[in-house]
């Protein structure tokens, strides 16, 4: 015990003491220390420990012996590429069975009309649609030897998923149509497939398919509606040799004709995906069971360390499922027994498809992306605001580069819970591939939605992917290591001193998710893929010092300036693009010409902003856009981002034409997977080019 004399030294205060010391300390200094004090203790209580990286993040890929520099991930087995991570599920309809029985028929397909909830299929009623469906196609004469091709023209939604698994229930073929490809190239593509029975969504696409039968006298019999059709559309297409009928009948006819499964095997064709290639026709990618299989096992090899899928998740769908980062990604869900839920079927109420739905899994491209950024940094429209952002997002970013993720530190609480109520508040997975993102916007939202946020790289092709970055490593700029399904080679393009060497070169491709050619088209095939199975891409990459891939360049876009200087348009737009004020850039050259020149649409959302903190001058978008001062800050600005970029001089444009309307897939200047339409483009601004060049003193 302490002594009376010690406790008297020790001189404790009594209450009086305490209030009269507090009243001396001013409030604010008080509030500020309580509120930091306050902030270390939450911080200090809730900081997770990082997750270990699966492997070495120094090392992610190692070299083949033997293998040309070829290159593997260090995920992958010494003895070969991945083809399944279960072995229950080597075929896409092992897939469905596996999911059907790890969910013990939990919900499978969802769909909402507006203002509604969802309302769910489970495994088990999904499987009895997919019967029914795939017995009437057999029932119609397609069979896995004769008449295999299943045509299906439809926007997202859960019957087009159905009519994909009566396919691989029956050992059939799936030929996904979109409308963005135009009734011309729609019709070469049921010629070339030799497609009898098509799957469609609304009548207008079976309005466009007998307009394309008219026109090409192909050989559909059989359309499907998922609408019930009217008399008139029926007897129309009795007119032309079609029997047209909804899918409600079709299944009916199915259930009065049931069939037992025809179980594929893993080399059996699965899908004929036709690329929507920038020139020429489309070519059909014919990819078998194990090619989409072990794309999906590569997948889930890469994230079942820090985040494994279960049945409890939910995916949104509403990338095109006719493209394969889409189908990749739904595969992957089945197999785990989780749920896929479609979006209304209008971007523009995907923001409250997502806030109903509320997904843990949102694959997702770098156009979607840009614009949530953007809205964010619109959104911070003071000194302050903008202050307070940056340093939420600097605090948030240096956790991340030391390998946590969350959502529920204090700066989320404060200043990136509306970021992330907008998707949904429970997203734990983010993919993003099918084109190139800005380092600074992928950042910036893996900090600000603080989920696992990967960036993927491949093409049809390769099935979907051929690498995806790794859990804990957080950096950008690359599109990290090969998937643990295939080996990646750079090969010489001396043309444009790129040199295997020196670790540059042309990306090739070669593993158990390679397709196995176009279709009906030996000539283009072999254009593709080389004598040894290799896939050349047409992209330009570089190994980094830590076995991951950075694409730096297009082989295929290239050309040459008069003085014989190659350009390569991509790499210079990439660079253009970073400028706030613009949204759009097409850069054009040609061998009769000594300098570049570009199309250039200003971003509707920001150029008045940028105008007036670089001019001074505010308007309307169109009166700004026509502006001649505007124009030339524009080129400025762009020129300095082109020199800090390390353009050569020759590489940089000499003038702009400015146009005001978006690029987009309606107006044809855009692919469905985002990539300008090159000869279009180059063909539709012709006469402002020409004045461009006119008007340049060289």
């Amino acid at each position: 015990m302490l002594s009376q004399e010690l406790f008297q030294k020790l001189r404790f205060p009594d209450l009086d003491d305490v209030s009269e010391y507090i009243r001396s300390v001013s409030t604010p200094m008080v509030v500020s220390m309580g509120a930091v004090a306050a902030a270390t203790t939450y911080y200090l209580a809730t900081r997770p420990k990082p997750l270990p990286p699966a492997c070495d993040l120094h090392m992610q890929s190692v070299e083949v012996p033997g293998g040309d520099l070829a290159r593997r991930s260090v995920l992958q087995n010494e003895d070969g590429h991945l083809t399944h991570f279960y072995d229950d599920a080597r075929t896409m309809y092992e897939f469905f069975l596996r999911g059907a029985r790890v969910s013990i028929n939990g919900p499978c397909l969802g769909s909402r009309k507006p203002k509604q909830p969802y309302e769910w299929m489970s495994y088990r009623q999904v499987m009895e649609r997919m019967e029914n469906l795939g017995s009437a196609f057999l029932h119609k004469g397609h069979s896995k030897t004769t008449d295999p091709h299943i045509g299906i023209f439809s926007q997202n939604r859960p019957e087009w998923t159905i009519s994909e698994l009566a396919c691989y229930t029956y050992s059939l073929v799936s030929v996904p149509l979109y409308d963005t490809l135009g009734t011309e190239a729609i019709a070469y593509i049921i010629d070339k497939a030799s497609i009898s029975t098509i799957v469609c969504d609304v009548v207008d696409k079976v309005n466009l398919v007998l307009d394309c039968d008219k026109s090409k006298k192909n050989t559909v019999k059989t359309i499907v509606v998922m609408e019930t059709p009217s008399a008139d559309l029926v007897s129309r297409g009795q007119q032309a040799g079609i029997h047209i009928l909804s899918l409600q009948e079709m299944e009916a006819l199915g259930k009065a004709n049931y069939h037992q499964p025809v179980p594929p095997q893993p080399e059996d064709m699965a899908v004929i995906c036709f690329t929507s290639g920038t020139t020429g026709a489309p070519k059909g990618a014919m990819l078998t069971h194990g090619n989409i299989v072990s794309n999906c096992s590569a997948f889930i090899k890469m994230t079942k360390h820090c985040c494994p899928m279960m049945p409890s998740d939910i995916h949104i769908s509403f990338l095109p499922l006719a493209h394969m980062f889409e189908r990749v990604a739904q595969c992957v869900m089945i197999v785990h027994g989780a749920r896929i839920g479609f979006f209304q079927g209008d971007i523009r109420f995907l923001s409250d498809d997502l806030t109903t739905l509320r997904p843990t899994v949102f694959p997702v491209v770098p156009r979607l992306l840009n614009r949530m950024y953007d809205k964010i940094f619109g959104q911070a429209d003071t000194s302050l605001k903008r202050w307070l952002l940056g340093f939420a997002y600097r605090r948030k970013e240096a956790e991340m580069m030391k390998g946590t993720v969350r959502r529920d530190s204090i700066w989320d609480r404060l200043i990136f819970r509306k970021v992330q109520a907008s998707l949904g508040g429970r997203v734990r997975l983010i993919m993003t591939g099918a084109a190139p993102i800005s380092p600074t916007v992928l950042t910036f939202l893996r900090a600000a939605i603080g989920c696992q946020f990967y960036e993927g790289y491949g093409q049809t092709e390769c099935t979907a992917g051929c690498t995806m970055t790794l859990s804990g490593d957080w950096t950008a700029g690359h599109v990290g290591a090969p998937l643990p399904c295939n080996w990646i080679k750079l090969v010489d393009v001396p043309e444009m001193n790129y040199l295997a060497v020196n670790g540059e070169g042309e990306v090739c491709v070669k593993g158990t998710n390679v397709f196995q050619g176009y279709l009906k088209d030996p000539e283009k095939t072999a254009e593709t893929i080389d004598a040894d199975g290799w896939v050349h891409t047409g992209d330009i990459g570089k190994w980094l010092l830590n076995g991951t891939l950075k694409i730096v360049d297009r082989k295929k876009h290239i050309f040459k300036l008069a003085q014989g200087e190659y350009i390569a348009p991509e790499k210079i737009e990439g660079i253009y693009m970073r400028s706030d004020a613009v949204a759009q850039v097409f850069v054009h050259g040609d061998s009769l010409q000594a300098c570049l020149v570009a199309v250039v649409v200003p971003d509707p959302d920001f150029l008045s902003g940028w105008t007036k903190r670089t001019l001074g001058v505010q308007g309307s978008y169109q009166k700004l856009c026509d502006r001649e001062d505007v124009k030339m800050a524009i080129l400025d600005d762009m020129l300095r981002l082109g020199k800090e970029g390390g353009l050569k001089s020759f590489e940089q444009v000499k003038a702009i034409y400015i146009h005001t309307e978006l690029f987009s897939v309606e107006n044809g200047l855009l692919t469905p997977t985002m990539k300008a339409k090159s000869n279009e483009i180059q063909h539709l601004f012709r006469p402002q080019i020409d004045e461009l060049y006119a008007g340049i003193k060289m």
